[in-house]
């Protein structure tokens, strides 16, 4: 009896080689979007899943339940739960800027997780069915499923620019991607100058793609951030909520939120809030209601005091609180299955050449079609111009066999061609089928003629991407929902005092003091009046200087020197 040997490894070989493979496993079958359709595998599956199952814009609804089922037993082999939030997430309006799925039923909410997917439903959107048109004309290669059973494609053809338009998330081992959505008509735009300047920067298509464009609306304050993002693929960009301050009943203000930065939480928002107000880091709010709901929308309602002041209010939210947040931007994407960083020109010409290849497999599928289909009309033209010997040749014919032998050797016909003839019935004998079938000959050798140019010249290629382009921003496109505002930098201490009226004291033994002026007030007949500050024994007040909270005042000394401080730092 032969014992085989065991191969020895060292231990440190066999740890690194064994933790590449799980790391490349999970980065390019779970955790990054492909650069060609902007699709996680899970995504793609369900998208295919779906287009497979016919369920189409123009459809009823289906439980999601059986969609999640479809995906996991024929192609994504994990939990159903993975699989339905993926899903769930390509139906919300406040986490993807351009749906993929029509939703029905409670899919969630930025505090609230969707219900189960047995009492919702779903559907593809018209976008969606822009991601497979083509699927079905060998426009991109299959790939057999885990279990070797059916197969699933490498990638989507992707009619529209998923990825710069949806953006991406994703943590993967050692890396992560982080990818904002950006408007579908500047990016329809900047491909568009592109497919007309291949050569074009990333730092001239900002002139297209201003920024992300967030489903949640609010808005990014112009910094070096978000040009780096945009010409390098990283960068941080700073959101800001939508925030207004408005008069409430008796003359109070109140500061109401009506859009959020993406991916903020309101019931985080509301409970930092209420936490500075207890702290008493903030003060001057009086109360704060979430009036939230599915008609209004985001509406945070924070009431101020009578003797607040509301813009040093709102400067202090934003500073202390998510109402201003940041985005950071970290553009990872699969190239040929290798993660890279890219910027708007990289995806962009990325984009563009996987659409040049789509558009060549396509041209190709059909044309190959249409020299089949000429092929067999140019076969039975020939039978018809010479229906007698035909006819003849098949009655003296002992069998289908010797029929077809004779026809392919008397008129140089293929097997398709005499196969077509012999299957005829006898009502194409009809001089109107004769004209019809002339008229799809020339129909026929136009259309091939046509073909022939479209893949002779990239030219024609990238015409038809950008029609096909544009039609899709015609019919999809929106203005933005997020708008760009100038960033004025970090808050100062300044921006969060009041620029109130103040009234400084200096006292014969040197002590200065600084009262807000609304302290005083007029004195009434037999009043005893108001004192700015308790004064030592013996010591009277020599100076008293009416100026505002944030003037300078300038301080200068015996020896020729002089300090310059801020009126409301004088304790």
């Amino acid at each position: 009896m032969m014992v085989s040997e065991v191969p020895s490894i060292p231990i440190r070989t066999e740890i690194s080689d064994s933790f590449l493979e799980y790391s490349m496993s999970v980065i390019v079958s779970r955790a990054l979007p492909d650069i060609r359709d902007g699709l996680k595998p899970v995504h793609r599956r369900i998208l295919y899943a779906m287009h497979d199952a016919g369920l189409r814009a123009n459809t009823g609804f289906t439980k999601c339940a059986r969609v999640v089922g479809d995906v996991m037993g024929s192609y994504h082999p994990h939990g159903d739960s993975a699989i339905y939030d993926a899903l769930v997430r390509l139906g919300q309006d406040f986490a993807t800027r351009y749906l993929l799925i029509q939703p029905q039923g409670n899919f969630g909410s930025p505090d609230d997780p969707p219900a189960a997917m047995r009492y919702t439903e779903c559907r593809m959107q018209q976008l969606a069915e822009r991601m497979l048109e083509g699927i079905d004309e060998k426009t991109v290669d299959y790939k057999d499923t885990y279990d070797g059973k059916s197969l699933e494609p490498v990638v989507l053809p992707a009619r529209f620019p998923n990825l710069l338009v949806n953006g991406s998330t994703g943590i993967a081992v050692g890396m992560a991607t982080n990818i904002p959505p950006h408007n579908l008509e500047e990016v329809v735009d900047a491909i568009t100058h592109t497919l007309e300047n291949p050569d074009a920067t990333a730092e001239e298509l900002t002139q297209f793609i201003k920024g992300p464009d967030f489903p949640t609306g609010a808005y990014i304050l112009q910094n070096q951030g978000l040009r780096s993002a945009l010409t390098t693929g990283r960068g941080s960009i700073r959101m800001r909520a939508k925030a207004d301050v408005v008069e409430v009943k008796k003359g109070r203000t109140a500061i109401v939120v009506t859009e959020l930065p993406y991916q903020s939480s309101p019931d985080r928002i509301m409970l930092k809030i209420a936490e500075l107000v207890r702290d008493k880091k903030i003060e001057g709010i009086r109360a704060l209601t979430d009036q939230s709901s599915g008609k209004v929308g985001t509406r945070i309602v924070v009431d101020l005091k009578k003797d607040a002041n509301p813009n040093v209010v709102l400067n202090q939210l934003f500073k202390m609180t998510p109402l201003q947040d940041t985005f950071g931007v970290n553009f990872v994407a699969l190239v040929d299955g290798v993660p890279r960083t890219l910027n708007i020109a990289d995806a962009i010409g990325y984009y563009i050449d996987h659409q040049m290849e789509v558009i060549e497999r396509r041209t190709k599928f059909r044309l190959e079609k249409k020299q089949d289909r000429i092929h067999i009309v140019d076969g039975l033209l020939i039978a018809l111009d010479n229906i007698e010997e035909v006819i003849r040749i098949i009655r003296q014919s002992k069998d289908v066999a010797d029929a077809r032998a004779s026809l392919m050797e008397t008129f140089k016909l293929s097997e398709v061609q005499t196969n077509h003839i012999l299957d005829m019935p006898l009502r194409r004998l009809t001089a109107q089928d004769v004209t019809t079938l002339r008229t799809e000959q020339a129909q026929l050798k136009k259309e091939i003629k046509e073909l022939e140019a479209i893949l002779k010249s990239p030219a024609k290629q990238r015409k038809i991407i950008s029609d096909d382009l544009q039609e899709i921003r015609e019919k999809f496109g929106n203005g933005r929902r997020t708008r760009i505002i100038p960033d004025e930098g970090d808050f100062s201490l300044e921006d969060l005092i009041a620029d109130e009226d103040l009234v400084v004291t200096v006292t014969n033994a040197g002590y200065i003091k600084a009262v807000p002026a609304g302290v005083y007030r007029v004195q009434g007949r037999g009043g005893r009046g108001v004192k700015a500050a308790k004064l030592k024994q013996d010591d009277v007040v020599t100076r008293v200087l009416h100026t505002s909270a944030h003037a300078f005042l300038l301080f200068f000394t015996n020896r020729g020197k002089v300090y310059r401080i801020k009126a409301h730092e004088i304790p």
